[in-house]
């Protein structure tokens, strides 16, 4: 028997597609930006695919979109890939930083082919914003893995420089894909294309070219994994006779290594209630380094009288009806967000909040009698209570809306007579109390029960979870004040609660720190 075999390697192609993976969010116009590449690419001749495959929606969905390009011969019809396979892709444009680290686990970015074109923002995924501490990913982990995973790296904010030029993010990496060289396109094609799509055709190519001359200059955005907050000096004169006593105060009472941050204290008080009482947060930090100063705060560069002029600030603004209908009310928060998304001088926009009160808030609000007297009624709160903890989408937008939250953001004139300031006062007279009472035979510890505050936070439920860990944590104080490392005890069940909503990590620390 004769057996023919044929050498198909002759009728195969030997030609290689341009492989090219955008990792986007929603809104960040992952698909725009496929569909220009695809636009481009046969516009010169090219065959160009586009496939994508959505993700779970940790940040409003994120989708890998896939393209192959491959140059036309006449005749012949290309086979297409429809996913990207790990070490054989050319390109990988990430909307975000980390998206950028996805696409190295992924192994979509590759040392000896990948080009990795990425933008430095954050956007942040909702396993990073629900820890109750900083539960944000370290950027220098992702910087530190693309400067070995890929073989060239070019990374900067290009989500800012979109914004700055009235665009969106898609625009500025298509403009930092064609100043790369990855594709061999002249930048007029590029430019061409971005012209075919006929809307914000202007804006897009502002961003596209500063994009472009961005990637031109060279070097990439540096980061760190925690940027800091810094906070602004004093100044020599606040413009109005009130605030200048207060800023005389600072600068002739206060050892000047904590002037900064008393400022931004009196700025936030200020701005929560008013000039007086925010001379009543000076006078309490006066009190507490007079305190500092006779235990021999000097020789600790006075750390008790700087956590104080942080946390007691913090305290003394803390979140509360009123204020939350002070800040959806104010103009430059409904200009924020005709900015973030875009709107148009011919359109309107309504905003709708989703609201949940409960009736500890509103008698929170109450006269301090009053709310009293309906909470030591069990049968009456209970009953107003089934008919205020409901749900609300308010729309802020109306007329009735939002002079129903002007309104309540007008009691702010009251809110010293309230239930819950006289709350909020007798809790932290109790917390500066107890740091007070320890500092002169522990003074790290004592610095450490002021840092417990940054436990407490927000307001109805999130403001009741974040009391109750604070009062666990200090439950701890009777065992750790005369111990030597009692300060290094209660940082880290501080820390323990911070780690997660729920308080396991702080359990389990409770449980050690019971044992010692």
């Amino acid at each position: 028997m004769n057996v023919h075999v044929e050498n198909t390697s002759a009728m195969l192609s030997q030609d290689k597609p341009l492989a090219l993976a955008i990792l986007a969010m929603g809104g960040q116009g992952g698909g725009v930006l496929a569909d220009w590449i695809v636009d481009l690419a046969e516009g010169e001749g090219w065959v160009a695919q586009t496939t994508s495959v959505p993700g779970v929606a940790q940040r409003t969905g994120a989708t890998i979109y896939y393209l192959e390009l491959l140059k036309a011969r006449e005749g012949v019809e290309p086979v297409l890939a429809l996913m990207p396979t790990p070490g054989d892709v050319d390109v990988v444009l990430a909307a975000e930083l980390m998206e950028a680290g996805r696409s190295v686990l992924r192994g979509l970015v590759t040392p000896e082919k990948t080009m990795l074109i990425a933008s430095t923002h954050r956007s942040y995924a909702v396993g990073e914003k629900e820890k109750p501490g900083d539960g944000t990913g370290n950027p220098t982990v992702v910087v530190d893995a693309t400067d070995f995973a890929a073989k060239k790296t070019i990374a900067f904010d290009m989500d800012t420089l979109a914004v700055k030029n009235g665009s969106v993010i898609s625009a500025s990496m298509f403009g930092a894909l064609c100043a790369s060289g990855a594709l061999p396109f002249t930048k007029e094609a590029f430019e061409a294309t971005v012209r075919k799509g006929g809307k914000g055709v202007e804006a897009s190519l502002r961003a596209f070219n500063a994009a472009y001359e961005r990637v031109l200059k060279g070097g990439n955005d540096k980061l760190s994994a925690e940027p800091g907050k810094t906070f602004a000096p004093l100044p020599a004169k606040a413009g109005h006779p009130a605030l200048d006593k207060l800023l005389a105060r600072i600068r002739n009472e206060f050892p000047a290594t904590i002037h900064a941050m008393l400022y931004a204290g009196v700025k936030k008080l200020t701005d929560f209630q008013d000039p007086a009482y925010a001379n009543e947060y000076l006078d309490e930090v006066a009190r507490l380094y007079s305190a500092d100063r006779t235990n021999g705060g000097e020789a600790k560069d006075f750390a008790f009288t700087a956590q104080a002029a942080k946390y007691v600030a913090i305290a003394m603004a803390y979140d509360d009806v009123i204020r939350v209908a002070d800040l959806k009310t104010r103009a430059t928060r409904f200009d924020r967000v005709k900015k973030e998304v875009g709107v148009k001088a011919d359109q309107l926009l309504y905003t709708t909040e989703y609201m949940h009160p409960r009736m500890e808030e509103v008698c929170g609000t109450l006269p301090k009698a009053l709310g009293r007297w309906i909470e030591n009624r069990p049968g009456l709160f209970n009953w107003l209570n089934r008919r205020i903890d409901k749900g609300r989408r308010v729309k802020t937008g109306t007329l009735f809306w939002f002079t129903g939250l002007y309104f309540v953001s007008a009691l702010r004139r009251f809110r010293r007579g309230s239930l819950r300031h006289a709350i909020e006062t007798e809790h932290r007279q109790a917390w500066v109390g107890e740091a007070l009472r320890l500092l002169p035979k522990n003074y790290d510890l004592a610095v450490e029960i002021l840092g417990n505050r940054r436990l407490v936070k927000g307001y109805s439920d999130t403001h009741s979870r974040g009391l109750s860990k604070f009062d666990r944590v200090m439950s701890a104080l009777p065992k750790l004040a005369d111990r030597e490392d009692g300060a290094a005890w209660m940082r880290r069940l501080r820390q323990a609660a911070l780690l997660d909503e729920n308080g396991t990590a702080l359990d389990g620390a409770l449980k050690t720190v019971a044992t010692l």
